[in-house]
């Protein structure tokens, strides 16, 4: 059972244990829910690794690939992580540009839970012969947070990565 009480933001959920979900290939940000962070009192990470994400090229309607990595410290709320499922795979019939997905993900979660600090990564697949892997991050502006954002995006990637995988 639940330590959480429904005054804690679960009568307010619609999505999770609902056994009737649509899937929207739409993009369909209305689907996000949040719910209320219990632990306020202290920085902590969420790290969300969506290994699944896609979403079409705008000019040839070609199919993109990509894990998807959402961190965020949150404050007043979090993300219910069914309703975030439903929102990526939303971008299934979406064609942007990869550096728009992740720039539209993080600005919708900013204004659903108006964290503290967020970072978006999107790893995708090459396609002719090319990985695009756009990152994009906020700090709370006037706080430590844009502080910490200034300083992750002047040192992200300093020692980019083996691909040996894709």
């Amino acid at each position: 059972m639940s330590g959480r009480s429904h005054e804690q933001g679960l009568n307010d959920l619609t999505l999770l244990g609902n056994q009737n979900t649509q899937y929207s290939t739409e993009y369909a940000p209305e689907v996000l829910e949040a719910v209320d962070n219990l632990h306020t009192n202290r920085d902590y990470f969420v790290k969300f690794n969506c290994p699944e994400f896609t979403s079409l090229c705008p000019i040839t309607g070609q199919p993109d690939f990509a894990t998807m990595y959402i961190s965020f410290i949150p404050d007043k709320k979090l993300v219910e992580s069914k309703s975030l499922k439903l929102y990526l795979f939303s971008f299934r019939n979406h064609g942007d540009f990869h550096e728009d997905c992740v720039n539209i993900i993080m600005n919708d979660l900013i204004k659903l839970l108006d964290p503290r600090y967020i970072e978006v990564w999107g790893k995708f697949t090459p396609r002719g012969g090319i990985s695009i892997d756009p990152w994009c991050n906020y700090g709370r502006p006037g706080t430590k947070y844009e502080e910490i954002a200034n300083y992750r995006l002047m040192n992200h990637d300093m020692n980019p990565e083996t691909i040996d995988n894709r």
